[in-house]
């Protein structure tokens, strides 16, 4: 029996094109799916060891690469690859990924988590809105770069995670957001906002902006809302 993840690099066919993705499979061999959403910087390290610790916990996680193989080196350049994606073709690019993720033989149950960061998180309202297949979205201090989706169609439930300290998505804009997806779906989100953190304070490859309590609260907090929602391996 093993007792590690199954990691690998795939490719897939979605939205007209052909798409990349790094999967990581629990040592199992199978499990729910999770979808995790890279940052503006691109599918790093980082997104790799998130999807990594969720096949730890059971899920078979599926990292989808939105920028074709590109990672940024600086703001400036994660900016101007962030802006070159407009947010319908992300989210086309994402459900693609949804259905090859069910497909999976690995894959149990017929919906997905999501779960994304900064660019990511705001990815992860835009797919849940579009996609009823996703039946629990975590948006980690999501920036929702153009404007916030109907969410009409709306069937997951949400859990958000966002920093006190975070001035690219300030606190005091949560209530609008929450009363919009209630108005819109009836679904109420549940946020945290956690005290002395920042933006990108689950990153632990960023030490300025790390905030190691708040990241290990909201961990298992996720764990929890996915768990109840999805079940484990």
């Amino acid at each position: 029996m093993p007792t590690e993840p199954t990691l690998q690099n795939v490719s897939f066919p979605s939205a007209g094109t052909t798409a990349y993705g790094y999967l990581a499979v629990p040592p199992a061999g199978h499990g729910p799916g999770i979808i995790v959403i890279q940052e503006w910087w691109g599918l790093t390290a980082h997104i790799k060891d998130i999807a990594d610790r969720f096949a730890q916990a059971g899920y078979v996680a599926l990292a989808p690469d939105l920028y074709g193989g590109q990672v940024a080196h600086d703001s400036d350049e994660a900016l101007r690859m962030m802006i070159e994606l407009p947010t319908t073709r992300g989210v086309e690019l994402l459900s693609g990924a949804v259905g090859y993720l069910l497909e999976r033989p690995e894959t149990e149950g017929g919906t997905v988590g999501t779960v994304g960061f900064c660019m990511g998180g705001g990815f992860v309202l835009g797919l849940a809105a579009a996609d009823p297949r996703v039946s629990a979205a975590v948006p980690f201090y999501g920036v929702n770069k153009d404007g916030v989706p109907d969410f009409s169609g709306l069937k997951a439930e949400i859990l958000g995670h966002y920093g006190e300290r975070d001035d690219s998505v300030p606190v005091d804009t949560l209530d609008e957001l929450k009363e919009t997806i209630e108005a819109q779906s009836g679904i109420v989100p549940v946020f945290h906002v956690y005290e002395g953190a920042g933006h990108a304070f689950f990153n632990d490859g960023r030490p300025e902006a790390y905030h190691a309590e708040a990241a290990g609260r909201a961990w298992d907090r996720t764990l929890a809302f996915l768990g109840a929602r999805l079940g484990s391996a």
